[in-house]
């Protein structure tokens, strides 16, 4: 066995000949039928009275000395990629598992992710990429209105557009994760390990951001804030003038519901209940469900909490300044990865035109030698008097999501891959409303058209719909929100897929059974759509057909894109077929709807729904 840097003769025992009690100290193997067991150095293996065999380190963890460097290691690396996302992950099962809503506990449609301590984004798990890209620009808008004035047992929460969130039933909820104090004669100690001064001042955030000490009044300081940890969750209800806080119609952002702004939603560690309540329920348009709203929210603080112990856990196992060099790590090579990638990455321009006829305009110049690109959205339309008006970070989030696919290594979708670009909004723009736009749609609908138009622009692939398709169903009792897959786009070398969530959403659909019995429908059928997915060499993936009949009155709303044009195909393969709704009446009358529309249904009638087929690739 090779241990320690060298061969050596070890016991090598069968695992029938142990029974229960017996202990194996290694270095050992252990072998069976289909397995080898390795006891390293310093390693117990005992058999437990089940059979089974647990293996324990009794002198514990040995010190961290020279276990790991702040330099930056290959293998320690890819390492700290997965240890980060894995926090992540841990924080999203724990969401799921405490939520209440269906949207969030069955739909998933929710995101977490850490941060550093300037609020870069570092690692998220396999969530929702409109979130993720997005989040980011919420911590930092934390950051700067509290700077000096968090302190541990703090919990923020926001929505704002037009201050770091996307859309108003997106809620984020934001905990700062302290140090345990601020070092002797207010210093702390600094990555490289040299003490740097931390009163009164800032000191430097992994990305060279000033960050805010926290000095406090009297003398002394708090501990620094080390990282951030953040949840995003889609609320199905929080207010505006139709259940499900998604309205069609909606032309100005009171009208979708409660605008939160900065909400310092727990204090000293206790969750500010009743002021939270009464900031739902006092707005122009207030939630319909509060009770709902604190539910969900208090699964994302313990979600928030577990991220947070994951992350001391980490610096307990590593040091600080080794887990804060590897965060600064992961950016660096998130960054070269997508530099590699713009080496070999031709630029191009399209104009993607929405339904409503506006028009995203979008131009990537790359510097191949450089390793670096501009993308320029200019010529897009200007601010609209409907909602499809995306904030910013929204627009962000889809560029960062497209950099991400386009690298083919393993790497957590972090800010470190939008180094190399230049991004150019317009202010005034459909892309960077000034308030009170409306911008319900501007999440789920302007996110997956600035996608579409920024493949298009670099010809990667066909369009993959082009839309998430959004349905909200609801009353003074129910309220429920849900998107509805279609078919992907085709690219060089494959087709797409049929009925697939594509692109900026990642979220499921409920289970029928869950959804019939938290909810007064009937899902009749859910079906593919034969042959709506455009015709290529590469063909595009086919889109779908739903069918849910209501048992009770409801307000049904609907936000989806690609009615009028079709989701395009590329390098001669066909577009996609467009999508489609009605209402079937039950006394056999048939109400055709809009793309975005409205419409009141009562018991026994059917709401239809048809999902736009995948663009093709390549001539047929």
């Amino acid at each position: 066995m090779f241990t320690g840097g060298e061969w050596a003769e070890v016991d090598l025992l069968p695992r029938t000949g142990l029974r229960p009690g017996h202990v194996v100290t290694g270095p050992a193997l252990i072998t069976e039928d289909f397995a080898t067991t390795v006891v390293e150095p310093g390693w117990q293996a005992a058999v437990t009275g089940r059979g089974d065999l647990l293996l324990t380190r009794p002198g514990g963890r040995p010190g961290r000395a020279g276990a790991a460097s702040t330099e930056a290691d290959p293998v320690m690396l890819e390492i700290f990629n997965n240890l980060f996302m894995s926090v992540a992950e841990q924080m999203g099962v724990r969401l799921q598992s405490t939520a209440h809503s269906v949207n969030i506990k069955e739909r998933l449609d929710f995101s977490c992710a850490i941060f550093d301590a300037a609020g870069q984004l570092i690692a998220n798990a396999p969530h929702m990429p409109v979130h993720l890209g997005s989040m980011g620009e919420s911590i930092k808008m934390v950051l700067r209105r509290n700077r000096g004035a968090m302190k541990p047992g703090d919990v923020f929460m926001l929505n704002d557009p037009y201050h770091g969130g996307t859309h108003l039933p997106d809620i984020t909820v934001v905990t700062p994760v302290f140090g345990e104090g601020g070092g002797e004669a207010g210093f702390r100690e600094g990555v490289s390990g040299e003490a740097v001064p931390g009163e009164a001042g800032f000191r430097e955030g992994v990305s060279g951001e000033a960050v805010p000490g926290q000095a406090v009044p009297g003398g002394g300081r708090r501990p620094d804030i080390l990282f951030f940890v953040a949840s995003r969750g889609h609320h199905a209800e929080i207010g505006g003038i139709t259940p499900g806080s998604m309205p069609a119609f909606s032309t100005r952002v009171e009208e979708e519901g409660v605008l939160i702004d900065n909400w310092r939603l727990a204090g000293d560690g206790e969750m500010r209940e009743a002021a939270t309540t009464d900031l739902l329920t006092s707005a122009e348009f207030p939630s319909r469900n509060p009770g709902a709203n604190l539910a969900d929210l208090r699964a994302q603080i313990a979600a928030n909490e577990k991220g947070a112990a994951e992350l001391r856990e980490l610096v307990s196992q590593f040091g600080l300044d080794v887990v804060t060099a590897y965060m600064g790590h992961v950016q660096d090579n998130a960054e070269e990865s997508v530099r590699r990638v713009l080496a070999g990455l031709a630029g191009g321009e399209y104009a993607y035109e929405l339904d409503s006829g506006a028009v995203i305009k979008v131009a990537v110049r790359v510097d191949q030698e450089a390793r670096t690109a501009e993308i320029d959205f200019t010529g897009t339309s200007p601010q609209l008097a409907g909602n499809f008006n995306a904030p910013s970070s929204v627009a962000m989030a889809a560029v960062l999501y497209v950099l991400r696919t386009l690298v083919d290594d393993d790497i957590p979708l972090n800010a470190g891959c939008l180094k190399p670009v230049r991004v150019i909004i317009p202010p005034g723009s459909l892309l960077a409303p000034a308030y009170p736009a409306a911008v319900a749609a501007g999440n789920v609908e302007t996110s997956q058209a600035v996608t579409g138009a920024l493949y298009a622009a670099l010809g990667v692939m066909a369009e993959g719909s082009g839309t998430m398709n959004n349905v909200t169903f609801g009353s003074a009792e129910y309220q429920y929100y849900e998107t509805v897959s279609s078919g992907s786009g085709a690219g060089d070398g494959f087709g797409g897929t049929a009925v697939v969530q594509t692109h900026m959403t990642n979220s499921r659909l409920t289970d029928p059974e869950v959804l019939e019995w938290r909810f007064p429908v009937r899902l009749e059928s859910f079906e593919i759509r034969e042959g709506s997915g455009g015709a290529g060499r590469w063909p595009g993936g086919d889109g779908g057909r739903r069918r849910l009949r209501f048992l009770a009155p409801m307000t049904v709303s609907t936000l989806s894109s690609h009615r009028r044009v079709p989701p395009y195909g590329m390098a001669g393969g066909a577009p996609g077929q467009l999508g489609d709704q009605w209402v079937e009446r039950a006394d056999g009358r048939v109400t055709g709807l809009a793309g975005c529309d409205r419409a009141e249904l009562e018991p026994g009638d059917v709401f239809v729904l048809e999902t736009p087929g995948g663009g093709g690739y390549g001539p047929p």
